[in-house]
C-alpha cells in the first residue's frame, strides 16, 4: 500500500518542466537548457520506474558556491552599475576572494531572469580582462520592450543575479594570424575587448588588429576611454562607422580621420580590407542581420568564409 500512496499525481508534480523557447538564449551553449532538461527528465523517469524519490535529490538548479558552472546557475552579487549611454549599462559583479572567472577569449555566460513569472535567458560576453581578480564586468544594452531588459533595469548594488557558463569563445592563439579584422556592431564590441587586451598585454604578440565599431551616433560609442587607450598601441587601429551622423565636423578632431558616416557597406568594406597590413582573419559580432551583411561584403572583398569567425 505504501508504494501506491506515492500516487501518479505526486510523481507528475515532480516531473521536470520542459523549457519554453524564451529560456533558450540561442547561442548554441553546451549544455543547452534543453540538454539539462533531457538529463533531468531521464533522472525523473528512472526514479519513477523504481518508485524511489531519493534518486531526485541530486537535482540542483542553482548553487551559491560562487563557482561559475555550465550546468547550474550560480548567484553573483552586483557591485556597481554604470550607465554608459541612454540605453547601455556596464555592470560589475563580485567574485569571492581574489578568484577570477577563468574564461577563454570571447566566451560568453548566460543570465537567467524572471519577468512576470516568465523565465528568460540571454547570453552576454564579459568585457573585463581575463585575469581580472575579484570581479567581472558585463556590457548590456537594454531594449524598451525587452523582457530581460525590464528585469535588468531593476538591478541595484547588492542584488544577487544568476549566471551559468562559460560557453563558446574564439580559440585565439598569439601570432597565429598576421592581422585580425574585428567587425562589431553596438554591444558586439564585448567579445572583442578581452581579445584586444590580451594582445596589448602580451609583448610577444605582434598581431595587427583593425577594429571597426559600428554605432548610430558618436554619443552612442561605448567605452571611448578604453578604446582610445588601446588605439595608442602600435599594432592596433580603430575605425568608427556612424550610421546616423551626416557630417564629421562636430566630432572631436582626434576622431575625424578614423570615422566614417553612413553604413558599413560593400565599398567601405573593400577599402578597409585593402588597408589591412596583412590578409586578415575576421571576427564578426552583432545582430544576425549585421552578421549576414558583413559575411556577404567580406566575400565581395575576397575574404573566404574559412577566414571568418562569427560570435
Amino acid at each position: 500500500l505504501q508504494a501506491m500512496s506515492d500516487s501518479e499525481e505526486d510523481w507528475l508534480a515532480l516531473r521536470p518542466q520542459e523549457p519554453s523557447p524564451s529560456q533558450c538564449c540561442g547561442s548554441g551553449c553546451k549544455p543547452c537548457i534543453y540538454d539539462v532538461y533531457e538529463k533531468e527528465l531521464a533522472q525523473w523517469e528512472r526514479a519513477r520506474a523504481m518508485r524511489d524519490k531519493s534518486l531526485l535529490m541530486g537535482k540542483k538548479e542553482q548553487s551559491n558556491n560562487s563557482e561559475l558552472n555550465p550546468d547550474t546557475f550560480t548567484a553573483f552579487s552586483v557591485s556597481s552599475v554604470e550607465q554608459l549611454t541612454e540605453d547601455t549599462y556596464q555592470y560589475k559583479f563580485e567574485l569571492p576572494g581574489n578568484s577570477s572567472l577563468r574564461l577563454s577569449l570571447g566566451q560568453h555566460i548566460v543570465l537567467r531572469g524572471v519577468v512576470n513569472g516568465l523565465e528568460v535567458q540571454r547570453a552576454y560576453t564579459p568585457i573585463s580582462p581575463r585575469n581580472a581578480e575579484g570581479y567581472f564586468e558585463v556590457l548590456i544594452k537594454c531594449y524598451e520592450a525587452g523582457l530581460m531588459s525590464q528585469y535588468i533595469k531593476t538591478w541595484k548594488r547588492g542584488d544577487m543575479v544568476f549566471w551559468r557558463g562559460p560557453f563558446g569563445g574564439f580559440p585565439y592563439q598569439p601570432n597565429k594570424h598576421g592581422e585580425l579584422l574585428m567587425l562589431a556592431s553596438g554591444t558586439g564590441l564585448a567579445p572583442m575587448i578581452p581579445i584586444l587586451q590580451s594582445i596589448t598585454d602580451d609583448e610577444e604578440d605582434e598581431t595587427f588588429v583593425t577594429l571597426v565599431g559600428c554605432f548610430p551616433t558618436f554619443d552612442k560609442i561605448y567605452l571611448k576611454p578604453l578604446l582610445q587607450d588601446l588605439a595608442r598601441f602600435w599594432n592596433i587601429r580603430i575605425f568608427y562607422v556612424l550610421s546616423q551622423e551626416t557630417s564629421l565636423e562636430k566630432l572631436p578632431w582626434s576622431y575625424q580621420e578614423n570615422t566614417y558616416t553612413g553604413r558599413l557597406n560593400e565599398d567601405l568594406m573593400k577599402t578597409i580590407v585593402n588597408s589591412c597590413r596583412r590578409k586578415p582573419f575576421v571576427l564578426i559580432c552583432g545582430s544576425s542581420a549585421f552578421n549576414e551583411d558583413m559575411t556577404r561584403y567580406l566575400k565581395a572583398a575576397g575574404i573566404e568564409e574559412n577566414s571568418c569567425f562569427v560570435f
